[in-house]
């Protein structure tokens, strides 16, 4: 009897020592958060960037192709032909190479142009209190060298754009005036996360080009700015900041008389935080309407 006993107090311990006592964890080393921007993502920016360079060049590169096959039948008759060739293989290369070189310069002085579209509004006190935002998510997205500007217009945006010197940042005084602190804080980080994304070099070669309108945002990108509110919202872990910030656009009617209302916006449009701020109804099949964007990071 007392052989059963202890046999039976043992069972109990020996059925815990058989058992997991805990679950291993599994780490995969290629896992990435979807809210981080990776290099391959990047990449696919740069790579939109240079095939709109080269579609510029369509006309000399399928003429060049042409001479240089023709050349090289010719060198049936004469190998110097086989030079000849090479030669007007070499030229279209480095024409082409001009042009993107060229295109990337141009895109660092967008900056400047639009900041030259406006008056700058010097208030020491909203300066203070935006320079402090900067200065703390600057750190945030690892983004230096950042020049803001209070730019006067009575309609809410804000823009980031590349500058020879780094980038502009330019923020309307009315948005300054009427936005809390959280939601300018979900704004700046929203044009941070942009330049995070890689899209900047993109959106201004946009307004750079006289391309057809479905063209241009074909080189913007479109949904990039729905991607950029979600990095950015990950990044301060707050939606609701940012989303704030968008229904404010979203409710707006842009008075008469400002930047967003005139027929110059249209060029510069897919730089600005709200690229439809005139737009009369929301539309909710476009990933880039501000009220879209705004009910997406509520549901987050």
């Amino acid at each position: 009897m007392a052989t059963q006993q202890r046999s039976r107090s043992r069972r109990p311990s020996v059925a815990r020592q058989r058992g997991p006592r805990h679950v291993e964890a599994v780490l995969d080393p290629n896992w990435q958060s979807p809210y981080t921007p990776s290099p391959a993502e990047r990449e696919v920016h740069r790579e939109a960037l240079r095939r709109f360079a080269l579609r510029r060049k369509r006309v000399e590169i399928i003429a060049g192709a042409v001479l240089a096959v023709a050349a090289l039948v010719a060198a049936v008759v004469s190998a110097w032909f086989i030079v000849v060739a090479l030669a007007i293989a070499a030229a279209v290369a480095l024409d082409v190479r001009r042009s993107v070189a060229s295109l990337e310069r141009r895109v660092q002085t967008v900056g400047a142009a639009m900041l030259a579209l406006f008056e700058v509004r010097e208030v020491s006190k909203e300066r203070q209190r935006l320079v402090t935002v900067i200065d703390r998510l600057t750190a945030t997205f690892g983004v230096d060298a950042v020049r803001a500007f209070i730019v006067d217009d009575p309609g809410y945006n804000a823009a980031l754009a590349p500058d020879i010197t780094g980038y502009c940042l330019l923020v309307t005084n009315a948005m300054m005036r009427d936005f809390d602190l959280i939601e300018l804080e979900g704004v700046i980080a929203h044009c941070l996360a942009r330049q995070r994304l890689g899209v900047l070099a993109r959106q201004s070669a946009a307004a750079l080009t006289t391309s057809s309108p479905g063209r241009r945002y074909e080189l913007a990108g479109p949904g990039l700015a729905y991607r950029a509110d979600e990095v950015a919202a990950a990044a301060i872990r707050y939606p609701l900041g940012l989303a704030g910030a968008l229904r404010r656009c979203a409710r707006q009617v842009v008075p008469a008389g400002s930047h967003f209302t005139s027929p110059a916006y249209d060029q510069w449009r897919y730089l600005w935080f709200d690229m439809y701020s005139d737009r009369s109804a929301p539309d909710l099949a476009d990933l880039d309407d501000v009220e879209l964007r705004a009910l997406a990071l509520e549901e987050w």
